[in-house]
């Protein structure tokens, strides 16, 4: 089958390259599954022998500049309660252990850290620099002749966990300032884990289980060193980690605390990606197939539902695996950055997809429109966002209603959400190249080419309110470069022009168009998706429906009445409860399931465009109600096995894009009709 595969692939290259060869005799195309695996690119920092090359590579932080709804987002999260967390976090008060060495400080002040500054790079905010600065002093000045740093409390408990987030934030603040001194702290610190005992370093909680943080940092450090005895410290910290490479659903784990914790969502969304980081260093491809094991495994299993996400209200239960089963934010921007980190190691588009799922459908019902709010848990099916708790789900409390106060781990993880986001959406390659992996208005100057040459794009489109995309490039001087533009896994057809020439249809999703030419000043590319409604079945809950059309799934627009029941007048909370009927089936015809289902609006991109009020794109679909369909106290019940049978009238109902509703039925039951 490989053999069968490879020789398709060839012939589409071929044949696809000699339909375009006719055409521009200075630009040669072809399709491809992803970069080379065998260069190291020469221009930016990748992996360094004996490490096995990334075929993608990170550009430094703030060489990426978002625009249009994508800068929006940030400029929310810098005007609502991520830039001004401070505020109301008692964890980031003067007396935080990060400060004061002793007392409170674990997780959540690296957790608010990693996207504060990351924030403040890419808006190039210099208020928010200097409290970066602040902060990332305070870190600095924290070790100890040991190496060891942080609060002594952590040390004395022998827990590394809040460290290992702590070094992301030196490490991006080093490539934005260009700080040396971060060299030197954490080659001591990696210094003093390798000289703990075995049986000492990392031995169980939440430090065990997301070692693979710890991992990519040491080779993060190698990688601008070379010191060799960083790769002995990997080979410790593989051996000490939580083993993720066994199947992640199994009857025979000891279900003691440490080995039930792999079944917290957090826990699993990390250490999905660990396998994937030691395989650099270890180039046994069966780590990347354990990944792919247990993303299928937890997904079959959990995820049958819109979104990207997986259904652990704490941790995954079995026989809770319905869509009303919520995820955790701080789980949807770890799995996030699961998938951007094997983006890189693999150079497989399959992970940008993934990212762009969760990115475009779960991650911004998540929060309140303004961002200065958000809720510990999102469902797929959720019909009151409530503070009484009446929800069957694992804690108890309210888990679902908005409050800037609450939520303690989310309140300070979900900041690095957006950023690291934007940071993806354009990666160098390993043949000295540039590649557009995850899609979004922005501009990206990057050097690219042997000369290494400089070269700017900017990418303008409303993408994923949009299907098309518009490419220029404005190099210093003409420059020979790949530049390869993904082509989502959705994507049936795709149109691609360039310099206004008649476009070519291209039929591989899930692959890299890569370009190949000498190019000028002003060239420009055109690429367009298809984009047709499509219904998705989900065998494992009974066959219910989701809609999807290009990236956005599609939810049942239900009225929001807004209700205030605590927080200040700057820092409200919020229930947001419904004001119309949500058990309705949809009516689909078995012969061709999206027949009932039409566009009927398209909108500009609004500044906030993830809220009822200002969604860009309305379907219509044809519906009956469906009355033995009820709530459970204040839960959606759980979506009936479909096809359903309602005696109820036929109606019409408005569909708008996930990330836009707080309240949705995105997993509907449906009748058969025509």
């Amino acid at each position: 089958m490989k053999i069968l595969r490879l020789l398709l692939i060839l012939f589409l290259v071929i044949n696809f390259s000699k339909v375009l060869a006719g055409r521009n005799k200075v630009t040669k195309i072809k399709i491809t599954e992803f970069p080379p695996t065998d260069r190291i690119n020469h221009h930016y920092v990748s992996n360094q022998p004996p490490l096995q090359p990334n075929p993608l590579i990170k550009l430094p932080v703030g060489q990426i500049e978002p625009r249009g709804w994508l800068l929006s987002q940030l400029q929310l999260m810098r005007d609502g309660f991520t830039g001004r967390l401070p505020e109301i976090s008692k964890f980031l008060k003067e007396d935080s252990g990060w400060l004061t060495l002793k007392g409170r400080g674990w997780e959540e002040m690296p957790y608010w850290l990693k996207g504060y500054g990351d924030l403040a790079y890419l808006l190039k905010d210099q208020k928010m620099i200097a409290t970066t600065k602040k902060w990332i002093e305070a870190i600095l000045n924290s070790q100890q002749p040991d190496g060891y740093f942080g609060p002594v409390d952590n040390q004395a408990t022998n827990d590394l966990w809040p460290n290992m987030v702590a070094l992301f934030c030196l490490q991006n603040y080093c490539e934005f300032s260009g700080d040396k001194n971060v060299l030197d702290f954490m080659s001591r610190y990696f210094r003093y884990e390798l000289s703990l005992p075995e049986e000492k370093f990392l031995p169980g909680s939440w430090q065990k289980l997301r070692g693979g943080d710890n991992l990519e940092s040491v080779y993060w450090l190698y990688n601008r060193t070379g010191e060799k005895w960083l790769l002995n410290l990997s080979q410790k910290i593989f051996r000490r980690t939580a083993d993720w490479t066994s199947p992640i659903l199994t009857s025979e784990r000891d279900r003691n605390w440490e080995e039930s914790s792999f079944y917290h969502g957090v826990n699993i969304a990390m250490g999905i990606r660990e396998p994937g980081i030691y395989y650099q260093q270890a180039k046994d491809p069966k780590l990347l197939q354990a990944v792919e094991r247990n993303y299928h495994q937890l997904m079959e299993a959990y995820g049958q539902q819109p979104g990207g996400m997986f259904g652990a209200d704490e941790n995954i239960r079995p026989g809770y695996n319905d869509p009303r089963q919520g995820a955790e934010t701080c789980t949807m921007v770890e799995f996030m950055y699961s998938f951007e980190s094997l983006l890189k190691i693999t150079g497989n588009p399959v992970y940008a997809d993934r990212c762009e799922e969760i990115a475009f459908n779960s991650l911004p019902a998540s929060m309140t429109p303004d961002l200065k709010g958000l809720h510990y848990l999102t469902a797929a099916n959720l019909i009151a966002c409530d503070s009484s708790g009446e929800h069957d789900f694992q804690n108890a409390g309210t888990l679902v209603s908005y409050d800037p106060w609450s939520y303690r781990c989310c309140q300070h993880n979900v900041a690095f959400g957006w950023p690291y986001f934007a940071e993806h959406l354009w990666l160098a390659t390993s043949d000295d190249g540039v590649a557009a992996v995850i899609y979004g208005p922005s501009m990206v100057t990057v050097k690219a080419g042997q000369s290494g040459k400089t070269v700017r794009l900017v990418e303008d489109t409303d993408y994923p309110f949009g299907e098309r995309i518009v490419l220029t490039v404005y190099p210093e001087a003409p420059l020979d470069f790949p530049l390869y533009l993904r082509i989502p896994g959705w994507a049936e057809k795709a149109y691609l022009a360039l310099n206004g020439e008649k476009s070519v249809e291209i039929k591989s999703p899930g692959k890299f168009i890569v370009l190949e030419r000498i190019w000028k000043y002003g060239d420009q590319i055109f690429l367009t998706f298809d984009e047709p409604v499509r219904v998705k079945l989900w065998e494992g809950i009974g066959k219910a429906a989701s809609v999807a059309r290009g990236p956005l799934w599609y939810s049942l627009e239900i009225k929001e009445e807004w209700k205030r029941y605590g927080g200040t007048d700057d820092w409200p909370a919020y229930e947001v409860l419904p004001a119309s009927p949500w058990n309705y089936a949809l009516v689909l015809d078995p012969e061709r399931m999206e027949k009932n289902i039409k566009l009927v609006t398209e909108k500009p991109v609004a500044y906030q465009p993830f809220s009822q009020q200002t969604a860009p794109i309305i379907l219509e679909a044809k519906v009956r109600r469906l009355p033995t369909w009820q709530a459970e106290r204040k839960m959606v019940g759980k979506v009936p096995a479909s096809p359903v049978l309602s005696d109820q009238p036929e109606e019409t109902i408005r569909l708008i894009p996930m990330g836009c509703a707080r309240l949705r039925i995105t997993c509907f039951p449906w009748v058969k009709g025509k």
